[in-house]
């Protein structure tokens, strides 16, 4: 889940993409997605998750049917607020919380046409693909060596004695973030969250990252002792045999989820693009499961190490314009 580089797996631009599949551009220079025409796929996800689609894709006939184009998860955000209909794509997979927002406000995905058994309730138009939760991450080894104590909550993030040891993500390019200050904000309101975070923010000093895995990947290094990052990384990295540990903070493990939603283009609609959507959630959650623990729907379960210990949802409902007050309350709190 990061706010996420560049990433293509069929390195071709959009115009390369209109001359090899004889694609014609309609008024607005976009590729029309007419029947038989390849599939334009745009999406957010980790290149785990990624590979895991096309597995899903390739594996039930739709290969070579498909373009995937990947984008972080602001500047695809932004492409699906202010295009609407008008997006290139014909699907999308994209943090839950962008889609409802975009939804709303253009009203341009199509409800589902195959069953969604989740166990929690979605919108007719997505169904989710991947859950992943906050935890703080130790080396346990640097650890030791430096004499920290172990921390319990995230506001124990904020004692002077973790300076110099942790790194955290910035939420202007990572949504992982948004899991840490969710369970500030929650806990102790908005004002307390600044406060906490401002703290923590000086004990991470330059590791305030970009890269959602970013944190995880110095505790990997022992350039840091402690960090925040996504729960399902530590506890794959722990069974690895490397030298990490996770804590789910007392404030709680919140999680984004992240869902395939498809284009409502009317005559253009393309209808391959509702079963690859229905292939990918069918025939993918298997091996989106391996990097992806949390069960999304009915019949899936996870093993007692990736049941985190205080799983909780935010009081209010997740929007961009929420996600947009929070980052706004994490740059109040900078140095």
């Amino acid at each position: 889940m990061k706010l996420k580089k560049l990433s293509v797996l069929c390195l071709t631009m959009a115009v390369t993409i209109a001359a090899i599949s004889g694609c014609g551009a309609d008024g607005s220079g976009n590729v029309s997605a007419g029947a038989g025409e390849q599939v334009i796929i745009y999406s957010n996800a980790d290149d785990e998750a990624l590979t895991a689609m096309k597995n899903a894709l390739d594996a039930n006939g739709f290969k070579g049917k498909y373009i995937v184009q990947g984008f972080g998860t602001s500047e695809l955000g932004g492409k699906l607020i202010a295009e609407g209909k008008n997006l290139e794509a014909d699907l999308v997979t994209m943090s839950t919380f962008y889609l409802q927002s975009a939804q709303e406000k253009n009203n341009m995905f199509l409800p589902l046409e195959f069953d969604v058994n989740t166990i929690e309730i979605f919108e007719n138009y997505c169904a989710p693909i991947t859950s992943q939760e906050g935890a703080i991450i130790l080396n346990t080894e640097l650890m030791e060596q430096e004499g920290l104590p172990r921390p319990e909550s995230l506001k124990d993030l904020a004692d002077p004695v973790y300076e110099g040891h942790l790194a955290v993500t910035d939420i202007q390019s990572s949504s992982t973030a948004w899991l840490l200050i969710q369970a500030l904000a929650d806990a102790y309101g908005e004002e307390g969250a600044e406060e906490t975070l401002s703290a923590i923010y000086k004990n991470a000093g330059e590791h305030i990252e970009t890269s959602g895995s970013g944190p995880l990947k110095l505790c990997r290094a022992g350039e840091v002792a402690i960090g925040f990052g996504l729960r399902h990384q530590a506890v794959a990295d722990q069974a690895d045999g490397l030298p990490i540990d996770y804590v789910d903070p007392e404030e709680g493990n919140f999680s984004l989820t992240e869902s395939v939603a498809v284009l409502d283009k009317g005559e253009k609609t393309n209808p391959a693009a509702m079963e690859m959507a229905k292939c990918i959630i069918q025939n993918g959650r298997k091996e989106l499961q391996l990097t992806y623990p949390n069960p999304l729907y009915k019949g899936e379960s996870s093993d007692a190490a990736n049941k985190s210990a205080y799983p909780k949802t935010f009081k209010e409902p997740l929007t961009f314009e929420l996600f947009q007050k929070h980052q706004e309350l994490s740059e109040n709190a900078k140095p």
